[in-house]
């Protein structure tokens, strides 16, 4: 019987090199978790310690913006770097940058030591998670991959939750150094995890890269992954704009702060319900067409948004545009593994983060803008527009059909360009 070509079992068994079982992948989001607290409770802890110090607005804002800026610029360059060394170094070094981002304000109650711990906090979380997720995508079968990328969405939604609700109990309770202090103690835990289950990373594959000098230019150059990206901004544009103006427009119609959180808690939780369900919606349904009807329905939210005020209704829109929004990072991720270049997935996975920490840099202030200038339906309703073009212009690529019946080959089509189902189903 023919051996197959080795370059073809190479890349065939590249996902069983150094496999991850389900206890490895429950170490990864916890890690994730622990991670991403940091970022979600140090936002809070940070705006309000800047401004019980005697910071005005425009300083907080800059704070603010520190977390998402610098990583946009250095989440490409950060994920080009573990695709080279593999993630042990990267995690290490992302923990490290957490540890001194909560230590420093815990050490130092002063407010120009927050401008270093925004910087050290969000740069530290960016490294951390593109490596996280570098080695969810890549040491796992394509039928894994996205059930991994269920459970790495679902943890981040839980730190989404638990993160800024642990600063604010901290904060009461313990006082605004101790908080830092709680965060601080939640990366030591981190540090801690890392290194007694780091023999679960696979070591970096030590393979010469040809390419010496590679560009960005060469990812966009790939027609599914410009649309991937697209998505990516659509999706994280929604989001952002429920963040920002769901606050103000809730205001302006006269809802009382109690009530403009439990609209936003409906959207916290419809994201994690749907998250929950991913997996088996995901057997079911084609990643393409999960996205495509994520972005039609957020469309329709949005056009619909401004035109109620009864918060049963605003209830029941947020908790609606939660279930489409939640439903879509899972899927994007599994895609830019599926159509990155061999051994840049976590050099995509950068650009894909550079795109979101771009969006929360600069969309703010467009929103803001849009609602100053024409009235606050205008946002609601510029964001619907370009969700549903882009649910339009992002149709499914042509499904490639193997010339011969032979098993890596079907394999390799289906993690490709189909949904992730079992053989023989569509």
């Amino acid at each position: 019987m023919p051996h197959p070509p080795p370059r073809q079992d190479a890349i065939t068994a590249e996902p069983q090199s150094a496999p991850l079982d389900e206890r490895g992948v429950a170490v990864f989001c916890a890690l994730a978790i622990l991670t991403h607290i940091a970022l979600t409770g140090g936002r809070v802890t940070v705006s309000l310690g800047a401004l019980a110090q005697g910071a005005s607005s425009f300083t907080v804002g800059v704070l603010m913006a520190l977390f998402a800026l610098v990583p946009m610029l250095l989440s490409v360059h950060a994920g080009r770097w573990v695709d080279h060394i593999g993630a042990r170094r990267p995690m290490r070094i992302g923990a490290a940058l957490l540890i001194a981002g909560s230590l420093l304000p815990f050490a130092l109650q002063d407010t120009r030591v927050l401008f270093v711990s925004s910087c050290l906090t969000g740069i530290g979380c960016m490294v951390f998670q593109i490596a996280v997720q570098n080695v969810m995508g890549v040491y796992a079968t394509p039928d894994r991959r996205i059930l991994n990328f269920s459970r790495l969405s679902l943890s981040l939604s839980i730190s989404g939750f638990g993160g800024p609700l642990v600063a604010g109990l901290s904060i009461d309770h313990l006082g605004f150094r101790w908080a830092f202090g709680v965060l601080l103690l939640c990366q030591l835990l981190a540090l801690g995890v890392l290194l007694k289950q780091q023999r679960r990373l696979p070591r970096a594959a030590g393979t010469a890269r040809h390419a010496a000098r590679e560009q960005v230019g060469d990812l966009l150059a790939s027609p599914i992954l410009r649309r991937v990206l697209i998505a990516t901004a659509l999706l994280s544009g929604a989001w952002d704009l429920n963040s920002f103006m769901v606050p103000i427009f809730g205001a302006a119609i006269g809802l009382s702060a109690t009530t403009i959180g439990i609209i936003l808690s409906a959207f916290a939780v419809a994201t994690f319900v749907i998250r929950i369900m991913l997996p088996w919606i995901q057997r079911r349904i084609a990643p393409w067409t999960l996205l495509r009807t994520a972005m039609f329905t957020a469309s329709a939210v949005y056009v619909l948004y401004p035109f109620f005020r009864e918060v049963p209704v605003l209830i029941m829109l947020a908790f609606l545009l939660g279930l489409a929004l939640g439903s879509g990072q899972p899927s994007l991720l599994a895609l830019l593994h599926a159509h990155a270049p061999p051994g840049r997935a976590a050099e995509a996975l950068g650009l894909r983060m550079a795109t979101i920490n771009g969006g929360q840099f600069v969309l703010p202030l467009a929103f803001g803008s849009l609602s100053a200038m024409a009235g606050l339906g205008l946002p609601f309703w510029t964001v619907a527009a370009c969700l549903f073009a882009g649910g339009l212009f992002n149709r499914p690529p042509p499904r490639i059909t193997p010339a011969a019946p032979a098993a890596p080959s079907a394999g390799h089509a289906d993690a490709v360009d189909g949904p992730p189902a079992r053989p023989g189903r569509r």
